[in-house]
């Protein structure tokens, strides 16, 4: 967690350093007449956050720009869906020498979120033609779609095989004798998920580079906080004087990084 942070903040840091002549520059002028004939950015991306592994999720961006300003700058309608997985903090993959496989260890359940986020994008800084960066500020939120699928596990007796939900599993076996041998299948009990519903808001920089007028690159760095009604019970606290839902949350928070391209019109 601590790594993405640093990352965050060193990119942060690197981008607007090396923009500190250009926004002297540009404080005071218009936007470019040529950027402004281009009305919608549709972006698709990878994001990595706090809460997850190296890719985190999808993201989809929309930014329409509105007739009216916004504290004097351009302002936009911003539109986005992303799709990520949450993990517990203390979820590390175990090895099994024997085997040569892999599994969480008291892992019992994913959590997946789809949020769809309503908000606005202001334009702080405008790219001069093809040069330079583009930099946005963003705030937005909306519902988030909590996805709580089972974890599945391979378990093995003998020469027999089959796999079954981590909560049927001890440690590294079953009440019949099993021994785990593995992760089970990534779409495994997908028809057993439950659905949670909560909320999340959202504030973000948005850096903009473009190789070609009618496209875009860049990234998004920001942080988001998510609320739920209950807690998600990721990773079991397997001890009899707690509650199983001890250790896990229903407020989580994070730094994340999203590499976007796609296309402006």
């Amino acid at each position: 967690m601590r790594t993405i942070y640093g990352l965050i903040g060193l990119v942060l840091s690197g981008m607007l350093f090396s923009m500190q002549d250009s926004i002297a520059q540009r404080v005071t002028q218009k936007a470019d007449a040529d950027e402004e004939n281009y009305k919608t950015v549709t972006t698709f991306g990878l994001t990595t956050n706090t809460n997850s592994g190296i890719i985190g999720g999808l993201s989809f961006r929309q930014s329409k720009l509105l007739s009216g300003t916004l504290f004097g700058m351009p302002q936009a309608r911003y539109l986005s869906v992303e799709l990520v997985n949450v993990k517990h903090p203390k979820e590390l993959p175990s090895s099994l020498n024997s085997y040569g496989s892999r599994f969480v260890e008291g892992k019992e359940n994913y959590l997946f979120v789809l949020r769809p986020q309503y908000g606005r994008e202001v334009r702080l800084f405008q790219r001069n033609g093809d040069e330079g960066i583009a930099v946005s500020g963003i705030l937005a939120g909306g519902p988030s779609l909590g996805i709580i699928k089972p974890y599945y596990l391979e378990v093995s007796y003998g020469n027999f095989t089959r796999t079954v939900p981590a909560s049927q599993v001890n440690g590294f076996t079953t009440p019949t004798g099993e021994t785990v041998t593995g992760a089970g299948g990534f779409f495994q009990g997908i028809g057993e998920s439950k659905l949670t519903v909560g909320l999340n808001v959202k504030a973000a920089l948005s850096f903009e580079l473009s190789a070609f007028r009618t496209n875009t690159t860049g990234i998004e760095i920001g942080f988001l906080a998510e609320a739920f009604p209950n807690k998600v019970v990721i990773i079991p606290n397997t001890d009899p004087t707690g509650k199983r839902e001890d250790g896990n949350r229903s407020f989580f928070t994070s730094g994340y990084i999203i590499l976007f391209f796609g296309s402006k019109k």
